[in-house]
């Protein structure tokens, strides 16, 4: 079975940090693309950040310099360091993994930027 579990969403306040993990198992983790999408209601899914096996990150326009993602092959785990949060991130977020045909989701985990 695969299995990805998203963790550390919560509620903090605008100009704070956060730091969202995905856990995958069931998978050959270190050859697969991990996206971090998030959706507010009544928006449209957001790529929001992306990592490659070869450690290459991309990011959306909307999250660029205070956005980091990182992966640790050998946790299976893959973390999304948000900083400098907005209202505009309150979201549910979303981990995505790829390869090839193969893609797979986590059920999301709830991240509520507010003073």
């Amino acid at each position: 079975q695969v299995q990805l579990v998203e963790s550390g969403g919560g509620l903090v306040q605008p100009g704070g940090s956060l730091r969202l993990s995905c856990a995958a198992s069931g998978i050959t983790f270190r050859i697969y693309a991990i996206n971090w999408y998030r959706q507010a209601p009544g928006k449209q899914r957001e790529l929001v950040a992306t990592i490659g096996g070869n450690d290459m990150t991309t990011f959306a326009d909307s999250v660029k310099g205070r956005f980091t993602i990182s992966r640790d092959n050998a946790k299976n785990t893959v973390y999304l360091q948000m900083n400098s949060l907005k209202p505009e991130d309150t979201a549910l977020y979303y981990c995505n993994a790829r390869f090839m045909i193969n893609s797979y989701w986590g059920q999301g985990t709830q991240v509520t930027v507010s003073s």
